[in-house]
């Protein structure tokens, strides 16, 4: 029976205990699959976790919980070649979705014993990896503003993102950048720069998606100068699907870009974990560094 290291973040709140834990090695042992499950309370106890399932000679590595978990056990297993499995049991699971593995528990777990292994590209900046994107500006100062309310005043996960939001928007402050991109240099002010790993969908019904993880491309998507009502009106645009057509919005593809910024230290955010980091930030693609199981064609 193949073995199956199963890394689940027990660290989100949601009630995971040993019982739970049973029920999942069961789950794994109805479609064939003989799994060792850990209820990891850290990112770095799923590393570890991870990295002695690989020195163990397991079959499969799979990871249970929303995208930064997803990519805690992910960047393991980058360059390996081990069969990576996703258990989506996040909140907007999107890495899960662009590749089509089912959400509900049961059909994720059936999909780890009959899918195919498929490469796909992982973005890197300066040695961290992300699956989804990395984010400077207005979204990192949301998420430590989020973070800190919890913590301190004990605030609900998204009553804390919406009081930081308005906070992140009443100091709107601004990134002065240099940016060099297929060999030409861009300076910008923006509040905010979003970097894909490859191309997301910027209008339509599918905006925020991607149909394909192994085009071997980043993406960048920035504003140029708004004001408050501009940001608004960006925010407008995407909802009706068409930020593609908006005025001032700059958007870049490449396999490797750089961007510089005369600060000591600027926080970074891959897939929604914020990191300082010192510019230059170097951002390249991996080009199917990871195997993961999807379900079959």
């Amino acid at each position: 029976m193949p073995r199956v290291a199963v890394i689940v973040n027990a660290a989100a709140g949601l009630g995971y205990e040993a019982d739970w834990a049973a029920a999942l090695r069961d789950k794994f042992a109805a479609v064939g699959l003989d799994a060792d499950v850990t209820l990891a309370h850290s990112g770095e106890e799923m590393i570890g976790t991870a990295r002695a399932a690989l020195a163990a000679g397991v079959d499969i590595v799979a990871a249970g919980g929303g995208d930064g978990t997803i990519n805690a056990v992910a960047s393991v297993l980058v360059g390996t070649g081990m069969r990576f499995g996703v258990l989506p049991l996040g909140t907007l699971n999107h890495f899960a979705k662009d590749l089509h593995i089912p959400l509900p528990l049961d059909e994720a777990i059936a999909n780890i014993a009959q899918g195919r292994p498929q490469a796909v590209d992982v973005g890197e900046v300066n040695g961290r990896i992300f699956l989804n994107n990395s984010s400077l500006g207005l979204y990192p100062d949301v998420v430590r503003d989020r973070e800190r309310q919890q913590r301190r005043l004990g605030r609900g996960k998204w009553l804390a993102f919406c009081w930081a939001s308005l906070a992140a928007l009443h100091r709107f402050p601004f990134l002065s950048l240099r940016l060099d991109v297929l060999g030409e240099e861009h300076a910008r002010r923006t509040p905010f720069v979003f970097i894909g790993n490859n191309e997301y969908t910027m209008q339509g019904l599918t905006i925020g998606e991607r149909s394909r993880l192994d085009g071997g491309r980043l993406s960048l998507y920035m504003a140029q100068r708004p004001t408050r009502l501009g940001l608004a009106r960006f925010a407008w645009h995407a909802l009706r699907g068409r930020l593609g057509q908006s005025r001032d919005f700059d958007v870049l593809l490449a396999d490797t870009m750089t961007i510089d910024t005369r600060r000591k230290l600027i926080r970074v955010a891959t897939d929604g974990e914020v990191t300082l980091m010192a510019p230059p930030l170097q951002y390249r693609s991996r080009p199917g560094a990871l195997t993961v199981i999807v379900p079959q064609e």
